[in-house]
Parts: structure tokens; C-alpha cells; sequence
């Protein structure tokens, strides 16, 4: 293994990070997390739950970040508008809905029968 091609593996990963925080909905995505994770502290939560809401948080904030490789892939082969290439990208969108939903639905679980 090469360690200097290993360490700059890192660097290219910390860009792409950079790049899609670039992103409207990679900004939310990383508010809400903020938001969930203060109120988390605030409301004590168990090891498990912070588990729980660590993985959901990472499953959303990855797929938005697939979500827009996918995005830029697809505008670099199809820079005009194409039916396939629109739906590669609502597909890839819906996937992210998807995922926020359910984080959604599982904070819910969480966190309302600790505040109510």
C-alpha cells in the first residue's frame, strides 16, 4: 500500500465534501443535523439513540452527496435536456426524499415521548 496515495485519497474526499456543501440542499441536510444533534444533547438522549439518529444523519447527508455526483454525472454526458437523463436525476432526488422522510419519522419516535 502507498501511503502518500492513500493520504491524498483523503484530500480528494475532503474536496468533494467542500464541492457539494456548494449545494442548497447539502446545507440543510447539515442545519437539520446541527438542529437534531442540539436538541439531542438537550434532551439526554440514550447511546442507542444517538446511534440510531449518527447512522440516520450520515444515510441522508450520503445519499445527497450521491445524489449530486449523480446530478453532475449526468449533466456531463447529457448536457441537453434528455427524458432518461431527467429522470436519472428525479430518481436519484427521490431517493434523498426518501431517506429525509424516514429520518424524519424516526427523530419523531425518538424524540416525542421524551418531550411530551
Amino acid at each position: 500500500m502507498d501511503i502518500r496515495k492513500f493520504i491524498k485519497s483523503f484530500g480528494y474526499a475532503i474536496q468533494g465534501i467542500v464541492a457539494v456543501m456548494q449545494e442548497q440542499n447539502m446545507r440543510f441536510h447539515v442545519l437539520s443535523a446541527v438542529v437534531v444533534i442540539i436538541a439531542g444533547t438537550l434532551t439526554g438522549l440514550s447511546v442507542t439513540e444517538w446511534i440510531i439518529l449518527v447512522l440516520v444523519m450520515a444515510l441522508v447527508i450520503g445519499a445527497e452527496m450521491f445524489n449530486t455526483a449523480i446530478e453532475r454525472v449526468v449533466d456531463l454526458a447529457s448536457p441537453t435536456i434528455h427524458p432518461l437523463a431527467k429522470q436519472a436525476k428525479d430518481i436519484a432526488a427521490g431517493a434523498v426524499l426518501v431517506f429525509a422522510v424516514a429520518s424524519v419519522i424516526i427523530g419523531l419516535l425518538i424524540f416525542l415521548p421524551k418531550w411530551f
